[in-house]
């Protein structure tokens, strides 16, 4: 049992001996702890499809899907697993915000193909030099010898460069899209009223509404351009779009450009730091990055699950999930199974078919943007690899406190010098 020397096996001794029922996937302790995957590798072996009943939680009831082969067969059937209401679980409090995320067909294919354009491989190859000059100067700025904080330093303000480039978002206030972004996903935290926190969070959406209505007013009333806010408002399944419409979509898109890149940047800092023979075979070895950033993408796993809405009677693992139950896809779970993944608990950046994850999610609600973020991280390394002989994380991060968002709000790190 737990005896405090060891936090690591403390949790999965917890893990292990409390009743199954009582695990509680979404308590936000686990995940700023980091001691949240013992209790996934339990459920894997032993209820691979958990239900978790109503009153454990504010979320309400839902199952989770924790093996890779379910959480495929899950995600890749649309009509028996639908997106709508929410992506999330949702307490039914909570605003629930249309996005096309969290829409079935046809209109999820329509809205969808509306933004795709902007990351087509001709306009990656296009965007290449300017997302390459722009991560020069960030690396280029950075102290060397002195702690700084790389979440801030380089993983938020990459990550918001290259949101107010896909947005043509006003440069001087990129930080805002970083804010809003944080704010839209953050869960309350203790002590905080659920009334206080939705409070809060409608009055900053409405701060981010307000400010991309006046760029949409421009945009609409000009020629078509090659930003996101150009496109929706030419588009035509996406010009008619109601406000909450506007803002969930709008969410969906600084969320999906922001949190998931810049917490894989932030998490190949510290696999490589904890794994000094992996960083010491990147170094001998450049060629490896693209395999590299593809391990980092699912050894962080920067989005922990994805919820779908049973349409209809479905049996799986020996489980029937009823029609209007929710489920979560426990990405970070699937991808640490270890009867899909050869030791899926290594961080081993020449992983054979090392593109074999979760973290963009299968089927039609594949991750739309998975080709720039792969880029930007291949670059990001491309540079590191050109400047800095090693990166040291000197303390224990600090991990974001949520079940949805799996990463990092402060990582203190060293450089000790340049090539």
């Amino acid at each position: 049992m737990a005896d405090g020397t060891n936090p690591a096996a403390d949790a999965r001794a917890r893990a292990f001996s409390m009743p199954l029922e009582d695990i509680n996937l979404t308590d936000v302790a686990l995940w700023s702890s980091h001691t949240i995957l013992p209790y996934f590798e339990r459920l894997r072996a032993e209820d691979p499809v958990h239900y978790h009943p109503a009153g454990q939680h504010r979320d309400g009831a839902y199952w989770s899907v924790t093996r890779f082969n379910d959480i495929v067969v899950v995600d890749t059937n649309h009509e028996a697993f639908s997106s709508e209401p929410s992506i999330t679980l949702d307490d039914p409090s909570d605003v629930v915000l249309p996005m096309f995320i969290a829409m079935d067909p046809p209109k999820h294919d329509a809205q969808r193909k509306v933004v795709s354009p902007i990351v087509s491989p001709h306009n990656l190859h296009e965007m290449e030099p300017l997302i390459r000059s722009r991560i020069q100067k960030t690396l280029d700025e950075l102290p060397i010898g002195e702690a700084f904080d790389w979440v801030d330093k380089v993983s938020v303000e990459l990550t918001g460069q290259m949101l107010a480039t896909l947005f043509d978002f006003p440069f001087e206030d990129r930080r805002k899209l970083t804010y809003w972004s944080d704010v839209s996903v953050a869960e309350p935290p203790d002590g905080v009223l659920v009334e206080e926190h939705m409070a809060f969070f409608n009055q900053v959406m409405g701060e981010c509404v307000e400010y991309f209505t006046r760029l949409w007013n421009e945009r609409v009333n000009a020629p078509p351009r090659g930003d996101l806010i150009s496109m929706m408002a030419h588009g035509e399944s996406t010009k008619n779009m109601s406000p909450e419409e506007f803002l969930g979509n709008l969410i969906l898109l600084i969320v999906g450009g922001n949190d998931t890149t810049r917490n894989t940047m932030s998490g190949s800092i510290l696999a490589l730091d904890r794994n000094p023979d992996e960083r010491a075979k990147l170094y001998a070895n450049p060629g490896l990055i693209p395999s590299m950033v593809s391990e980092t993408i699912r050894w962080q796993t920067p989005l922990s699950y994805m919820r779908r809405t049973a349409t209809r009677d479905f049996e799986l693992e020996g489980k029937t999930i009823r029609a209007g139950e929710k489920v979560a896809m426990w990405y970070l779970s699937g991808n640490r199974d270890e009867t899909v993944i050869e030791r899926p608990n290594d961080y081993w950046i020449d992983r054979p078919n090392v593109r074999h994850h979760l973290s963009f999610g299968f089927g039609i609600h594949r991750c739309v943007g998975n080709r720039l973020a792969e880029l930007q991280l291949k670059i990001l390394w491309e540079e590191i690899l050109a400047r800095f002989p090693e990166i040291n994380v000197v303390e224990e991060p600090t991990r974001v406190p949520n079940s949805f968002i799996h990463g990092y709000s402060e990582m203190k790190v060293v450089i000790p010098r340049r090539f």
